[in-house]
């Protein structure tokens, strides 16, 4: 009866903790995704790994599931060139990927911003002051929530921003992490969590 009880205790403990959060990344393989392109994507010492390939082209890494309303934690690591991004709601064929994506770039150019691929570019950008909250080279946590048509992210828990758009409340779609073009990047992420919210605040 004793034992019961406590297991009954401890599964409680267990889900108050985890607080409905699911783990994108196991820490050990690729099971849950899909590689879009000839770029590498790999699992190194627990870490998951984006990294150029010899076409220097576009490289997605996907989600199989679609997720339309979460908050997204996720840290990253930035090395070489570290241009690369956060996609949401977005579909992908071949390397052509419609959605968009919260920016992941080198000093100055805007992470945390808001950019649709295939369509409008930026959308919303950080304010200049905020840029100073990447670190670049050391480890970053990013938060990106979206919900209905608004969609805020932070960084390092500085609000980078906060914005409505029509076009992202009607989408729905897959998470994916971008490798850009061009060459030289390299790109270290762990803890990608996601939480499924409702769409009504």
């Amino acid at each position: 009866m004793k034992n019961g009880i406590l297991a009954c205790l401890m599964a409680l403990i267990l889900s108050g903790c985890n607080s409905g959060k699911t783990e994108l990344f196991n820490g050990k393989d690729l099971i849950g995704w899909k590689i879009y392109g000839t770029e590498k994507w790999y699992v190194e010492d627990g870490l998951l790994v984006a990294e150029s390939g010899p076409d220097k082209e576009y490289g997605y890494l996907a989600t199989d599931k679609s997720y339309k309303d979460f908050e997204l934690d996720v840290e990253f690591l930035q090395e070489a060139d570290g241009n690369s991004g956060v996609f949401f709601r977005s579909d992908i064929e071949g390397t052509k990927i419609s959605g968009w994506q919260v920016e992941v770039a080198p000093p100055d150019l805007h992470t945390g911003g808001v950019y649709e691929s295939y369509g409008r570019g930026w959308l919303i950008k950080p304010e200049p002051e905020k840029e100073k909250a990447l670190k670049y080279g050391e480890w970053n946590h990013m938060k990106i929530k979206v919900q209905g048509d608004r969609v805020t992210t932070w960084l390092n828990g500085e609000q980078m921003i906060d914005f409505t758009d029509d076009k992202i409340g009607e989408a729905n779609g897959k998470i994916a992490l971008q490798i850009h073009d061009g060459g030289g990047i390299k790109v270290y992420w762990r803890n990608i969590t996601l939480k499924e919210i409702s769409g009504v605040e």
